[in-house]
């Protein structure tokens, strides 16, 4: 169990945290026009694209052979390789799968950004569901990563959150405390007087 890191790196990715609370302010006088269903329906799509990006980084760390037990079972892969996989963090990708792996973040973020945009008629709503997916998104991937590979093994456990313009790292606790205070934003603002369309 690594040591409790209050900070992210490079400094600005602490900024993440500030979201939530800028985004309830602004949102929280005149509530979100969103509907149950939404939320609900972006609460699936995020759960199953969390689960579906776990899944790509537990067949990227078999392809680059980081992973042991994965011609085995699931419970093989798990028992094998949790202690492997920490260790595996600080292992570089080959340049030409470090090329996919960037494209594959720019497509997620493109992703997410369309699902607002199809979801929600105004900028206000598609900023909430934009920000609701990804934080739904992100914590099913850590939970898919458990799943299947025991990993994280503790919320001190670290890990590089995007290499979008360089690494983001950080301990697991800090995108999950991110992701949880985002729903919880958005729940709130979306529970205040909304007024109606104009």
């Amino acid at each position: 169990m690594d040591k409790f890191q209050a900070w992210a790196q490079p400094w600005w990715v602490n900024l993440l945290l500030v979201i939530p609370f800028l985004t309830y302010f602004l949102w929280q006088r005149r509530g979100l026009l969103l509907t149950t269903t939404q939320l609900t329906l972006t609460t699936v799509f995020g759960a199953a694209f969390g689960f579906v990006e776990a899944a790509v980084v537990v067949y990227l760390r078999a392809a680059v052979g980081l992973l042991p037990g994965y011609k085995g079972t699931l419970a093989d892969v798990a028992r094998m390789s949790a202690d492997v996989y920490q260790q595996a963090q600080s292992v570089e990708l080959p340049q030409s799968l470090l090329t996919v792996e960037l494209f594959r973040e720019a497509a997620t973020i493109v992703m997410l950004i369309t699902l607002a945009l199809l979801a929600a008629p105004r900028i206000r709503e598609r900023w909430a569901i934009f920000l609701w997916a990804f934080a739904v998104w992100d914590m099913t991937y850590y939970a898919g990563l458990w799943a299947t590979v025991r990993w994280p093994a503790s919320m001190t456990d670290w890990d590089v959150l995007f290499l979008i313009p360089v690494p983001w790292l950080s301990q697991v606790w800090f995108p999950v405390l991110v992701s949880l205070l985002t729903l919880l934003a958005v729940a709130l603002s979306r529970n205040g007087h909304p007024r109606p369309i104009r």
